[in-house]
């Protein structure tokens, strides 16, 4: 037989073939019965090569990035977890692509898993449009649904991508970004003019998910070769608009999974063009702020020229990836001076007030500044959820009262949620106002030949804190009450540390800033501290993203009550896991997760979202 001579480059094929076969034998062997699969052991193993992903990024090997990159893609951990999400936790699993697949059954799952591969050569379907109205205008936002198959493979592609931009990511991008939201954007604004008024460009980019340029892209990607071409064939695959092909030239689809990471990429280094106005001392550098969510953007600077100079620069470096301002909703404008100062922005509005000494703001010297900065919900913000309970008091007239309040809770809860790290009280009051008049209003509706005492006395019961309390019975004997606003507390907010990410492995940090966040419901928040922000079930700690669900310890039918002592929170899969166990009543089928009890300011959003609140797509 002759003798082959084994050089470096066949000695590494040879191992390439040996570690390729070996893999797909495990992959092989790895069957589970879905409600038994150790996702404990899974996100582990997935987390532990995410820190390793960031941290060879900040030390700047780019060759381990990319082989670590290349594991991710071919890891059965991960591939499991990405078809868990597509399948059974995003609320988009039951809209098909054009395949028609919507939500699978637990058998047809791991078959998914086997056949999910990163690699040349694959061919991507196009995704299916779905219009769907935008709130208060008649415009439609155009969806691009991909097929279940590239969903999946599409998380996979984002577990491996997400740790390297975290690590480069610019300090003040917050929008579509683990541990990061839009609080933290306004603390940041609140940060940068407290003690000392500035002019701001309020700018916001037109059409910016429709018009990014791919090649700029895929140029910024910068990855290895299956990657980048993958992602290549995903921008490119056109579009099915009611029976007829569409090719996209432009643009990342909002719908599919990885597609908001690939806005933010194509976003990243706004900030770095902008701060290259001013010199780069620490003195200059502060006194300029870039803060951006999404495609959402203000320059806030102490000189209107400065800000002039930025409206030009972000032109400039727009055009690079295909985009521009959009003009009529860009503007300058000051914090403090003007005929309309202050400005608006994730639904807050944000301006200063000239006051007298004894309600001044200090500086850190304690020097009176002559003026405040106040932080509250836009007016805009505050029409919109009038609109919202006006609509479901109306379309509740002849259901009765528990259903209403049932209905009008999760509203309330979730809006007061979201603005209760600023100065909100007095429109709290203000919707508590509108919602008695609504409430009042439908009451006396349903029984117009009666006096008010009797209507009053019918649906209002008086308590020792309050003599009008809108509550209901339910049939089992319990009550339920319409939320306040006025009975949430406000909260300061404590802005995310710098560059800080979830993926650089300080889970005590990212598990306590998770029981203080305001998208948190108040019973969550509670539970977390009480568990020391673990699951009680498996004890990993908590992490932004995961999906959780409160789970009563006793279950309901065998005598369980809704009290802190018999409450636990539990991940999706340990709660399942754990029903499976004592055989809990009014829990999902085996395989599919559903949430017992909802958390209503916990919702999860595989598509793109605006920057305002309530907006955002289902």
């Amino acid at each position: 037989m002759d003798r082959i001579e084994l050089t470096p480059s066949r000695f590494r094929e040879c191992g390439n073939l040996v570690a390729v076969h070996m893999s797909r034998n495990i992959t092989n062997r790895r069957v589970y019965d879905w409600k038994a699969v150790p996702w404990r052991k899974l996100e582990k193993t997935v987390f532990k090569l995410q820190k390793r992903i960031y941290r060879a990024t900040q030390q700047g090997n780019k060759r381990l990035v990319r082989r670590l990159q290349g594991l991710m893609t071919r890891s059965w951990s991960a591939k499991m977890i990405a078809v868990r999400q597509v399948t059974q936790q995003n609320k988009g699993k039951k809209t098909a692509g054009v395949d028609g697949v919507t939500a699978l059954k637990p058998s047809e799952r791991q078959p998914l898993v086997r056949q999910l591969r990163v690699e040349k050569g694959r061919k991507v379907q196009p995704t299916c449009r779905v219009w769907i109205p935008k709130p208060g205008r008649d415009e439609k936002r155009p969806l691009g649904i991909p097929t279940m198959y590239d969903r999946a493979l599409q998380g996979v592609v984002k577990m491996a991508l997400e740790p390297e931009w975290e690590a480069v990511y610019e300090a003040n991008s917050y929008g579509f970004r683990p541990g990061r939201g839009c609080h933290d954007a306004i603390a940041a604004i609140f940060n940068s003019i407290r003690y000392k008024p500035k002019w701001v460009l309020d700018a916001d980019i037109a059409k910016c998910f429709d018009k990014i340029d791919h090649k700029a892209l895929l140029e910024k990607l910068n990855n290895t070769s299956p990657i980048r071409e993958l992602v290549r064939m995903w921008l490119k695959a056109g579009v099915m608009d009611q029976g007829t092909f569409q090719p996209t030239s432009a643009g990342t689809p909002q719908g599919g999974v990885i597609f908001p990471l690939l806005a933010n990429i194509a976003l990243h280094g706004l900030e770095t063009a902008v701060r290259g106005l001013v010199p780069k001392t620490i003195n200059e550098q502060k006194k300029l702020a870039v803060v951006r969510y999404a495609d959402d953007f203000v320059v806030m600077h102490e000189n209107r020229e400065v800000i002039e100079q930025a409206r030009e620069a972000v032109q400039r470096w727009l055009s690079e990836i295909g985009l521009e301002l959009k003009a009529e909703k860009t503007r300058i404008s000051h914090t403090l001076e003007g005929k309309e100062p202050g400005f608006d922005f994730l639904g807050f509005n944000i301006r200063q007030h000239k006051v007298g000494r004894y309600h001044s703001g200090k500086n850190t010297s304690g020097a009176l500044l002559g003026f405040k900065t106040i932080i509250k919900p836009s007016q805009k913000a505050i029409e919109k959820h009038k609109e919202k309970l006006q609509s479901v008091v109306k379309s509740h007239r002849a259901l009765p009262q528990n259903a209403l309040i049932a209905n009008l809770n999760p509203i309330i809860r979730g809006w007061c949620n979201y603005y209760r790290t600023v100065v909100s009280k007095e429109a709290f009051n203000e919707m508590d106002n509108f919602l008695w008049e609504q409430t009042w209003n439908w009451a006396k509706r349903r029984h117009p030949n009666k006096g008010g005492g009797w209507v009053a006395e019918k649906y209002w019961t008086p308590t020792k804190e309050r003599q009008w309390n809108f509550i209901g019975n339910l049939k089992n004997g319990e009550v339920v009450t319409l939320y306040k606003h006025s009975e949430t507390k406000i909260i300061r907010h404590a802005k995310v540390k710098g560059t800080a990410s979830p993926m650089d492995g300080n889970l005590v940090y990212w598990s306590k800033r998770l029981r203080e966040s305001p998208d948190v419901s108040r019973r969550v928040i509670e539970l977390l501290k009480r568990q020391k922000g673990k699951c009680r079930y498996c004890e990993l700690t908590f992490r932004d993203g995961d999906k959780w669900e409160v789970d009563h310890i006793l279950p309901k039918p065998l005598g369980g009550k809704d009290q802190y002592t018999n409450l636990q929170l539990l991940h999706d899969y340990c709660h399942h896991a754990k029903s499976e166990k004592d055989g809990s009543k009014g829990v999902a089928p085996v395989g599919d997760i559903e949430t017992e009890e909802p958390d209503e300011a916990k919702v999860s959003c595989p598509v793109l979202k605006t920057s305002r609140p309530g907006d955002g797509l289902a």
